[in-house]
């Protein structure tokens, strides 16, 4: 079956968040939460090494809904759901339809850090993969002196596989970095 006829839900919840597909219009709380957290993700992410605009931003969330229409690439957003304040973005990615498997990514809007969101919506997301979408595997790659982004698999009894020596450059583009390769079989 094509990936595109693949019929799953574009929302989910979990104790306190809501999880959903990008929709036109979030690219405003998208950029906001970028603006407010650029300090904390230059380190991890290449796309904080840029100058975006709010446009730029409302643009990177309506190509990532024509992806989620082919199921290219499956990116979500977390909102609290009393408040309705968007808190991060995460997604399954660099899917392989035919094992299938997905990789989780994700950030967080510095204001809302610390405060276990994050691991909330990746434990979703990852129980979303297994029961929705049939995972057989579902990984979590992170630069190993990420230590917060470790913190997550680590806590949610990921199986840490290995660690790629030299795998890419950092997010500056200035030196090699180590990746870290958690995994969940099902």
């Amino acid at each position: 079956m094509k990936p595109s006829l693949i019929e799953f839900p574009e929302e989910f919840t979990s104790e306190r968040l809501l999880i959903r597909k990008p929709l036109p219009g979030d690219g405003k709380a998208v950029y906001e939460a970028m603006l407010a957290s650029l300090d904390e993700l230059r380190p991890w992410m290449p796309w904080a090494h840029t100058n975006q605009s709010e446009q730029d931003t409302e643009a990177s969330v309506r190509d990532s809904i024509a992806e989620f229409i082919t199921r290219e690439d499956l990116r979500l957003h977390i909102f609290n759901k009393e408040t309705g304040e968007f808190i991060g973005s995460t997604g399954l990615h660099r899917i392989n339809w035919d094992v299938p498997k997905f990789e989780i990514g994700y950030w967080i809007d510095t204001r809302f850090s610390g405060r276990g969101y994050m691991t909330e919506a990746t434990e979703a997301i990852t129980n979303f993969a297994f029961t929705e979408l049939n995972a057989k595997r579902v990984e979590i790659r992170c630069d190993t002196r990420n230590t917060r982004s470790r913190a997550i698999p680590e806590k949610l009894g990921f199986t840490l596989e290995g660690i790629l020596k030299n795998d890419s450059l950092s997010a500056d583009s200035k030196e090699l970095r180590d990746t870290c390769i958690f995994a969940k079989i099902n």
